[in-house]
């Protein structure tokens, strides 16, 4: 489904001082249905391989497939079709503070054009399946923390995409509301969606006894069906 590709990143940074390399000859596969976690500290690359897959950045070299398809081909014009078939989930949840829980999550649905019965019949569904029927009227300020994420979430999943990335999604949560997300990744995996996770959360990745990508200094040292959190 995902393939990375002896992939490496380099930032080059201002004269005079020394390149970053972000990512370091990286492969590995993705299949369909799959939960896979990406462990590491902070600053090992692993946000930088959500934005080479997402063609937010590109990478020095090697290649990435969604599909069979090398994602850096793909055409500017053309890139809306990627990215709503990978649903993206923020540490910070990236909400508009001035919509709602409900027009958060119909905002992806209206730029596409869809029509106000198609987006009411959808926010609702999705808003049953992350438990929040009862905040969708409610402005980000007014939700906890664990509830942001879920309307995060929520809004991901909007188009019915193939596969959830999820950055870090547990960093602002205490380990009450943690539980519930994990929960609610893990649910949304067993429908059948694809999650790629990226935590540094040892109890989280422990607990899922899931497949385990372990990156050290832009590199993978692990790669295990049923892994733990191990640095």
């Amino acid at each position: 489904m995902i393939k990375f590709e002896n992939i490496t990143k380099i930032y080059e940074l201002r004269s005079g001082q020394n390149p970053v390399v972000a990512l370091q000859d990286v492969s590995f596969e993705v299949k369909e249905k799959e939960f896979v976690s990406i462990v590491g500290k902070s600053g090992v690359g692993k946000t930088t391989l959500f934005k080479l897959l997402l063609v937010q950045e590109r990478p020095t070299q090697g290649k990435i497939f969604f599909m069979n398809q090398d994602v850096h081909q793909i055409r500017a014009k053309d890139l809306f079709n990627l990215r709503r078939r990978i649903g993206v989930v923020f540490q910070n949840y990236e909400l508009f503070n001035k919509k709602t829980s409900y027009e958060n999550i119909a905002y992806p649905m209206e730029t596409i054009g869809a029509n106000k019965d198609q987006i009411k019949r959808d926010v609702n569904e999705i808003l049953q399946l992350v438990g929040l029927t009862d905040r969708a009227f409610n402005f980000p300020e007014e939700l906890s923390e664990g509830e942001k994420q879920r309307v995060a979430i929520a809004r991901a999943l909007i188009h019915r995409p193939d596969v959830i990335v999820a950055d870090e999604p547990t960093g602002n949560l205490d380990p009450a509301n943690t539980y519930g997300i994990i929960k609610l990744l893990y649910k949304i995996n067993e429908f059948g969606t694809t999650v790629i996770l990226s935590t540094h959360d040892k109890g989280v990745v422990n607990n899922l006894e899931k497949r385990v990508i372990t990156f050290e200094d832009g590199k993978i040292i692990r790669d295990e069906e049923r892994g733990k959190f191990i640095l």
